[in-house]
C-alpha cells in the first residue's frame, strides 16, 4: 500500500488526478471506477484542464459509477449521474454511452443490481477505482455490518450516513436507500485510489492501521495488493 500525505486539498487533486490521467495515457480504452462527493471534484477539475491542454484523451475511455441514490432520476442535482455529468463528463470527450451509473429509478432491484455485476465482467473489469471514505468508514455505500456484502445490491442508509449527506437536501427529501457497487467488483479492480480530506483522517487510520472487519467496511482495503492513499492532514497515518 502506498501512502501519501499532502498539506492542501489541491495537492490531493492534483496527485489523484496524476494518478487517474496516468492510467489514462497507459491503457486509453481503460474501464475507471468512479465516485461521487465533495472529495473527488477537485481531481475531475483538474483532468478536465489536463483535457483542455490536450494532454489527455476520454474518447475510449469506459467509467462504471460506485452507486446511486434510490428514487432520483438524472435531472435531480442530487443524483450521482447528474453529478457526474456536471463535474466531469460534461466537460471532456468522453461517449456518455459509455458511462454507467446504477439507475436509481428501477422497479427491479435485484436484476438491476445482477445486471450491473455483469456489465462490469463484461467490460473486464476495473483497471482503476477512486473511492472515498464516509466518517464511519463506508466505500460507495457500503456501510457497517457483520459481514462484508460482495454483490451489488440496495441498501438502507445508516442514519450517520443520512445526516452526513442532509446538507445536500436543504428542503428534504434526503433517501433512504441506494445502490451501491459491493466489494466483490471494487477488490477486483487492478488498482485503487482512496482520497480523503482532513476531517476522515481518524476513519482512514482506523482503515488502514486497524483490523479488518465489516464495522470499518474500508479496512478490506489492506487485503487489496495495489492501493495508493492520498490524504491531507498535519499528522503521518
Amino acid at each position: 500500500m502506498r501512502i501519501i500525505k499532502t498539506k492542501t486539498y489541491e495537492e490531493m487533486s492534483a496527485i489523484a488526478a496524476g494518478i487517474i490521467g496516468g492510467q489514462v495515457l497507459l491503457k486509453p480504452n481503460c474501464v475507471l471506477g468512479l465516485a461521487t462527493g465533495s472529495s473527488p471534484i477537485g481531481a475531475y477539475k483538474d483532468l478536465v484542464k489536463s483535457y483542455e491542454d490536450g494532454i489527455l484523451d476520454f474518447s475510449e475511455v469506459r467509467t462504471v459509477n460506485l452507486d446511486e441514490y434510490c428514487g432520483l432520476d438524472d435531472t435531480n442535482p442530487n443524483s450521482y449521474r447528474y453529478f457526474m455529468n456536471h463535474n466531469f463528463f460534461d466537460h471532456i470527450n468522453i461517449d456518455k454511452y459509455r458511462t454507467y451509473v446504477p439507475n436509481g429509478l428501477a422497479t427491479d432491484w435485484k436484476t438491476e443490481c445482477d445486471n450491473y455485476d455483469k456489465l462490469i465482467r463484461a467490460l473486464g473489469g476495473i483497471d482503476l477505482q477512486l473511492l472515498g471514505i464516509g466518517f464511519n468508514g463506508h466505500i460507495g455505500f457500503n456501510e457497517p455490518s457483520d459481514h462484508f456484502e460482495l454483490e451489488t445490491r440496495r441498501v438502507a442508509l445508516t442514519e450517520s450516513t443520512m445526516k452526513a449527506n442532509s446538507r445536500f437536501f436543504p428542503n428534504g427529501g434526503m433517501p433512504t436507500h441506494a445502490l451501491t457497487m459491493g466489494f466483490k467488483s471494487i477488490l477486483s479492480a487492478k488498482k485503487i485510489l482512496l482520497i480523503a480530506g482532513p476531517e476522515k483522517f481518524d476513519i482512514v487510520q482506523k482503515a488502514l492501521k486497524g483490523p479488518v472487519t465489516p464495522e470499518v467496511p474500508a479496512s478490506i482495503l489492506q487485503l487489496h495488493d495495489n492501493v495508493s492513499v492520498v490524504y491531507t492532514a498535519d499528522r503521518d497515518i
